[in-house]
Order: structure tokens, then C-alpha cells, then sequence
């Protein structure tokens, strides 16, 4: 007797299609999909993209495999909206987005998550390592005393390197009650790699996509010029007293805390300090200059529908994908922003960016860093 009905969002990797396999041994009855992203003429044959035809191609092969149907739905028109579009715009205002975030909450957990609904599945499944606890469930209660328990938890993936809660701060209780992530309780390197193996699935050594699906070669400022029809110009390379180091071939081609490529000779070392879009500015500075202890997110997101606790309460946070989680302290202000106080300065902490707080590996929640402070 079936377990009910997924439909799994089919990437062409290694991840998704274990993740698919897995359901299928659970009992579960799976359809697979792949979200179109990109046009065809965008396809650039060889880089560590996704959602490529290639990746179309692979995703179908796992099906077949898995003898599930496999559907290819075209979102290029409501990506080239949601996450293009706002990634451009967030870069010619001076930030430095994150459209992973993006996509997973306005894509994945939202337009395919609808359709699979539609379809009349009971859930969503991915590839993502991260878990889904109900509350009831036998489990280790790592939030504070007198916080708020929410139906649904999202919780870290076991897999430390590999974690991509960071990544999903906007899923909804609504949402998370119609998603499954079976990979969320397995190590990569050492477990899913090999049932992809003995299951016989052909992307069990594929390469893992990185950086930004849509800008692979990770020339953010080609691709904005492309985009835009407008060419970046050239500008002040400037220290913290005004005076002139140099000349930048584009302000967007520099981020915080960036030391390699700066094109300025130093006797110490120099690190971006600023990026300035206005005034077409780079300033360069000591490393000390880029610790801060305070942030302000704006647009955030409680797992929960509500802070865990009246007031300002301790937790931990980061405002990176791969850095550990800092102590803190945070504070939900009454115009929906979330201020943070981190026990210790924290390097680079860049607005555009996300911040996601924790209570042990349960995410609590997250948003996009507006305002830093001084350490």
C-alpha cells in the first residue's frame, strides 16, 4: 500500500535522484520533475551549472531507472521575475544578494511545491539536507524554555559539510507541512554516494554544481552588463582618507573583505572595505574595519509565524553559508526587522546577504542584512 504521493524535484544530480530511490523503498508513489530555469541558448556546455539540458537529460535517465514519470516544467518567466531580476537590482543598489534563498522560497517551495499539489501529491521531496520534525515526534528538545512550538520544525541536516538550512529560512508551516527531505538524516561522501551506487543511478559520481546556476563563471559584472545593455564604468580605487590608490575596471566586480585582484601595490595588506555603486567607489582598508557586532535584517521570515520568545533572547546565527554559528543575541523590533547582537565582532558581514538564527540545529529563522554596525 502506497505511503501516499511525491513528486521530487528532479535537479539531474547525484542528490535529488538518491532522494527519489530512497521514497520509492519507503513505499511511496513518486513522480519526478525538473524545473526549467533557462532558456536553451543560455546553456553553456561544460560549466558547473544546473537545471542545463544535460541536467534535463540525467534527471529523465533516473526516472527511467526508477521506472517513475518524469515531467520538465517551465518557470524561465517567473525566475527571470523573482531571482534575476531582483538579483541585478540588489547588485546596482550596492548589495550583495543571495538568489539561492530566492528560489527555493518563490521556486521550488512555491511554484513547484503548488504544482505538485496540484497534481495531487501529498508532498514535495528534494534533494536538500536538511530535516522536517513534527512536533509530537520522539525527539531532543533544543529550544529555550518558554518558547513557542510550532507544528512543523526545520531542522539542520545531520551532515555538517553538507547542511543547506541556511538556504531555506522562508518555508512556511504551510509549506513544511507538504515537504519531505530524505537525504536530511544521511552524510554525503559516505552514504549517498554509494546507495547511488548499488541503486545503479548513473549521476553517482557527478560533480556537485557550485556558485549561482545562472552566472557559472561567477563573473557577476559580465553578466549584469548583458543583462542591463549597460556597460560598468570605471572608477576610484580610494583608502579610508579619500585619497586616490587607483583605478577599478567596475565597482560590482569587488566584494567585502576581498584581498586578491585588488590592482593596487601595497607594502601591507589592503582588503575591501567598501563598495560604493553611487559613487562608482572601491575603498580599501585593514582588515580591522571589517569586523562589526551588530546587524538589521529586514523581510524576515520565523519558521514558526512568531519569534521563540518575548524580547530579546540568546541564539546563534550566521550570515554565510559555510561559517559556524556565532553566539547571540537577537532582538525582533516592531517594524518587522530583526536586530542582532553577535557575543563577538564577526568579518565582512555584507548587506544583500542572509542572516539565519538557530537554537541548536533547529533554524528559527532569517533574513537580509540591511544596516551593520560598528564592532
Amino acid at each position: 500500500m502506497s505511503r501516499g504521493r511525491v513528486l521530487v524535484a528532479m535537479s539531474g544530480g547525484v542528490d535529488s535522484s538518491v532522494a527519489a530511490w530512497l521514497l520509492q523503498r519507503e513505499g511511496y508513489e513518486c513522480l519526478g520533475a525538473t524545473m526549467r530555469l533557462a532558456p536553451n541558448e543560455d546553456d553553456r556546455p561544460g560549466e558547473r551549472t544546473c537545471c542545463s539540458v544535460d541536467d534535463v537529460a540525467d534527471a529523465r535517465e533516473a526516472c527511467w531507472r526508477l521506472g517513475i514519470r518524469h515531467y520538465v516544467f517551465d518557470y524561465t518567466g517567473q525566475f527571470a521575475h523573482d531571482v534575476i531580476d531582483p538579483f541585478v537590482a540588489a547588485y546596482e543598489a550596492g548589495e550583495t544578494p543571495n538568489p539561492c534563498v530566492w528560489c527555493n522560497r518563490r521556486l521550488k517551495f512555491g511554484a513547484l511545491l503548488d504544482r505538485a499539489l496540484e497534481l495531487g501529491c501529498d508532498w514535495l521531496a528534494t534533494g536538500h539536507y536538511a530535516r522536517v520534525e513534527k512536533t509530537g515526534a520522539e525527539r531532543n528538545d533544543d529550544a529555550a524554555p518558554g518558547s513557542s512550538d510550532p507544528t512543523y520544525r526545520l531542522l539542520k541536516g545531520i551532515d555538517a559539510t553538507k547542511d543547506q538550512s541556511y538556504f531555506l529560512y522562508g518555508l512556511t508551516q504551510a509549506r513544511l507541512a507538504h515537504v519531505l527531505f530524505p537525504l536530511g538524516g544521511l552524510v554525503k561522501a559516505t552514504q549517498v554516494r554509494r546507495i547511488a551506487e548499488e541503486a545503479g543511478l548513473a549521476v553517482a559520481h557527478k560533480r556537485d554544481s557550485e556558485g549561482i546556476c545562472f552566472v557559472p563563471d561567477g563573473d557577476h559584472q559580465r553578466f549584469i552588463e548583458e543583462r542591463t545593455g549597460r556597460e560598468t564604468p570605471d572608477g576610484d580605487i580610494l583608502d579610508t582618507e579619500g585619497n586616490v590608490l587607483g583605478r577599478h575596471h567596475g565597482a560590482l566586480r569587488y566584494t567585502l573583505g576581498q584581498r586578491k585582484g585588488l590592482g593596487v601595490a601595497s607594502t601591507r595588506p589592503l582588503y575591501v572595505c567598501d563598495v560604493d555603486v553611487r559613487a562608482n567607489t572601491v575603498t580599501l582598508g585593514d582588515d580591522q574595519l571589517l569586523m562589526h557586532r551588530e546587524l538589521v535584517a529586514r523581510d524576515w521570515s520565523w519558521i514558526a509565524g512568531e519569534p521563540p520568545a518575548p524580547g530579546t533572547f540568546a541564539a546563534t546565527a550566521k550570515v554565510r553559508y559555510h561559517q559556524p554559528d556565532q553566539p547571540c543575541h537577537v532582538t525582533p523590533l516592531s517594524d518587522g526587522t530583526v536586530r542582532i547582537a553577535f557575543d563577538a565582532p564577526q568579518r565582512a558581514i555584507t548587506p544583500g546577504q542572509a542572516v539565519v538564527t538557530y537554537q541548536g540545529p533547529r533554524l528559527l529563522g532569517g533574513g537580509t542584512i540591511s544596516l551593520v554596525g560598528k564592532a
